[in-house]
């Protein structure tokens, strides 16, 4: 898709361990012309983990948008009236994430986007990664399946044999969820595999 005149609100939340299958879905943006605003949730401002520090992940987002980072609520509440955001995409969205959007809490910068893209009725994209998919997270990912305005890149179990409750998309479909939910459709098959099942 050409992105060209678009602006996609690009949220980060605690995922670490997917930041490496996100990074590059956000240079796909920016190449197809687009402007790609990000939004970090406060565990992306300031943990450091063995999947790289929170400065680093910092830089490369400043550097790959040309944007500087919204990270506060108060940054985050005036892209509601602006109607900034032609699209927003969660990307890690975790089980913590999911939760709290599928219960109408507002605690972060990344929440608070999310919550002004669908006061505007424009389109919001999951990117699910959580270890609890499967399991009490299961009712919070239903609930938003249903919800107006709300779609899902394609997921899947990621280690089955191992952690049988996990969910992860895939991350290389965020630009093709987004630009099929701006058109208004989820993109499909919405439910796929993740990885090859390795188990007997």
């Amino acid at each position: 898709m050409n992105w060209k005149g678009k602006t996609v609100g690009f949220g980060l939340t605690g995922s670490h361990c997917t930041y490496e299958e996100v990074m590059p879905q956000i240079k796909r943006f920016v190449d197809g012309g687009a402007n790609v605003i990000p939004i970090a949730s406060y565990t992306v401002m300031s943990t450091d983990t063995r999947f790289g520090t929170s400065e680093s992940w910092q830089k490369q987002l400043k550097e790959l948008t040309g944007n500087d980072i919204i990270a506060t609520i108060v940054d985050a509440e005036p892209l509601g009236p602006s109607k900034k955001l032609d699209v927003m995409v969660i990307a890690p969205c975790t089980g913590n994430t999911t939760s709290k959007l599928a219960n109408a809490m507002t605690e972060s910068a990344v929440l608070m986007a999310a919550k002004a893209q669908m006061r505007n009725g424009r389109p919001l994209v999951l990117a699910i990664s959580t270890n609890d998919g499967l399991g009490l997270n299961a009712a919070n990912i239903a609930r938003l399946l249903v919800a107006k305005h709300i779609y899902f890149v394609p997921f899947g179990q990621d280690a089955p044999d191992v952690k049988p409750n996990s969910l992860v998309a895939r991350m290389e479909l965020i630009p093709e969820a987004c630009a099929a939910a701006l058109e208004g459709r989820q993109l499909q098959p919405m439910i796929v595999e993740k990885f090859k099942y390795m188990g007997s």
